[in-house]
Parts: C-alpha cells; sequence; structure tokens
C-alpha cells in the first residue's frame, strides 16, 4: 500500500457504529476492507468525505488472517484507532465469520477476537505495550486553561498523566459528573496544544465506582470536536489505572462515553496480571 500504487474502481465503503448494538449509539467508523492500491491522498480523500472520527483501510497482511491497516481523520493520519478496529473486525466477521485477526498497525501488531453473543458480534483488541508518564504542570495548567477548566475542577485521586497504548492521550479527571457534562473548549487552542505534543484527544474522565468511569475525548487535532467512544484511550486508561495503583489486575473496567452527545456506547476494559497490554472489547452494527 505504497503511495505510488495505482489505483483501481471506487473502493467500497462500510460504515459500522463500534461499541453499540443500535446503529445510533457509540462511534460511527468508515471502514475499507480492500484499501489495495489506494494512495495517502485518496485515503484521506475518503475519510473526510465519510465525516466520521476515523475510517480505517485494511489491506492483505504478511500472512493469512493478518491485515495492515491505516487509520484517518478528517484531517490527518492516526497511529492507531480503537474503535476503528473493532469496526473492521466486526465487518470482516460479517464477511467471513468470527475469528481472530491481527492488525498490522503504524503502532505495532494488535491481535483482534471476534466472538458472536448474546447482543450480536464483539470484538476484542489486544493494545500494544502501554506507558504511562508525567506531564508538566504548565502544560496541565494550559490544557486546563483551553478547556475553561480550573484545577478545583479535577479529581486529586487521579492526577493528569500522559497515557499511551497505540496512540496519546492526556488524562484528565474530573471531580464532578456535571464538571465532565460541560464541554465547550477552544477548538482551534487545544488543537494546536494537542499537535504540539503528538497528542490525539483529551482523555476526561469522571469516577462514578471504583471499577465504573464516564469518559469524553475531545479530537480537535483530527477535525472532531468529540470522539463519541474512543478504544485507543480506553486501553490508555486502563494502563494509567493500574500505574497509579487504582486499578489491580485482574480487573473488568466499564467505560461510558457518548451519553452527552446522545450516542451512548459502552467500552470494557480488562487488566490481565499475566500481561500488562490491555484489552478492550465492544460491540458493532452495521449503519445502513
Amino acid at each position: 500500500m505504497t503511495d505510488d500504487a495505482p489505483e483501481t474502481t471506487a473502493p467500497e465503503i462500510l460504515r459500522y457504529a463500534a461499541f453499540a448494538i443500535r446503529p445510533e449509539g457509540g462511534n460511527p467508523a468508515g471502514v475499507v476492507l480492500d484499501a489495495t492500491g489506494l494512495t495517502e491522498q485518496r485515503m484521506l480523500a475518503i475519510a473526510a468525505e465519510v465525516g466520521y472520527s476515523e475510517t480505517a483501510f485494511l489491506a492483505p497482511g504478511s500472512a493469512q488472517g493478518a491485515y495492515r491497516v491505516r487509520y484517518f481523520s478528517p484531517l490527518t493520519e492516526v497511529p492507531f484507532c480503537g474503535h476503528a478496529t473493532v469496526a473492521s473486525a466486526v465487518a470482516l466477521a460479517d464477511r467471513i465469520g468470527p475469528g481472530r485477526y491481527v492488525f498490522e498497525t503504524a503502532a505495532g501488531d494488535v491481535p483482534v477476537e471476534v466472538e458472536r453473543g448474546a447482543d450480536g458480534l464483539r470484538a476484542t483488541l489486544t493494545s500494544v505495550e502501554p506507558k504511562v508518564e508525567e506531564v508538566s504542570a504548565a502544560d496541565v495548567a494550559e490544557a486546563l486553561a483551553l478547556l475553561g477548566w480550573t484545577d478545583g475542577d479535577l479529581d486529586p485521586a487521579l492526577p493528569p498523566r500522559i497515557a499511551y497504548a497505540g496512540a496519546r492521550h492526556l488524562v484528565l479527571a474530573a471531580g464532578t459528573r456535571s464538571r465532565l457534562a460541560r464541554l465547550d473548549y477552544d477548538f482551534d487552542g487545544l488543537a494546536a496544544f494537542t499537535r504540539a505534543r503528538d497528542l490525539v484527544t483529551l482523555q476526561l474522565v469522571w469516577r462514578e465506582a471504583p471499577e465504573v468511569f464516564h469518559v469524553r475525548d475531545p479530537f480537535p487535532v483530527g477535525g472532531v470536536v468529540e470522539d463519541p467512544a474512543t478504544g485507543a484511550a480506553a486501553a490508555a486508561f486502563g494502563a494509567y489505572l493500574r500505574e497509579l495503583g487504582e486499578a489491580t489486575a485482574p480487573a473488568v473496567l466499564t467505560l461510558h462515553q457518548g451519553e452527552d452527545l446522545g450516542r451512548p456506547g459502552v467500552l470494557r476494559v480488562e487488566l490481565s496480571a499475566a500481561d500488562t497490554r490491555v484489552r478492550v472489547s465492544g460491540t458493532a452494527v452495521a449503519i445502513v
């Protein structure tokens, strides 16, 4: 899949809602199951035309059941996208049946397993090796100012960090659900802030219970005000909680996202005592 490869016929573009059981829930993603021959410019143009936060482009990988995958927002390419991974795996399962796939992404190889359950097809991805790093007080202060938040809006038990599980996210925890519900930020300013720090989104969270969270993800660097359900950030957040000792493996976390957008979705995050990588699972359904 190189930029000078010849393009053939127009690709089939599928649309799936990830982390939802209904098309109007979760996070919609575009899926191109055969992107062979598409240039980077064409993929970006398709993603912009589709208009979702990400569209995934698949091509045959290095082995049976492996696929090379690239992810594009309407404005840029991102190294990894969880909801488009779930959507793509379910789209594959709709065509060839449930099973195990390996997505060869810019962030590394991501195994994905698809099973059929009571709520339909469910995909579970295993992240690349995660990491969590400190963030400067100056960067936190700037992010808060761009969000219109103050230090007093934060939950002191969940300090700001940058978390990675395929893409980098700044984690900021709100002290109340009402603070999380009010999201009115400086779009251009936050886009410049995230771009300068190689961040994909801000992972804004509120803890309802020890293992239940509500989350929101501004995504201005991708040209999207808010991502309705963010699998990459969910994986990074699982690593964040384990690093801080706020979750002890084995653990299963439930993340609710999209409620404030009218697109409710549920993300399941699993921490294993035997593996530092994080598993994120959810259902997906075709948007007709």
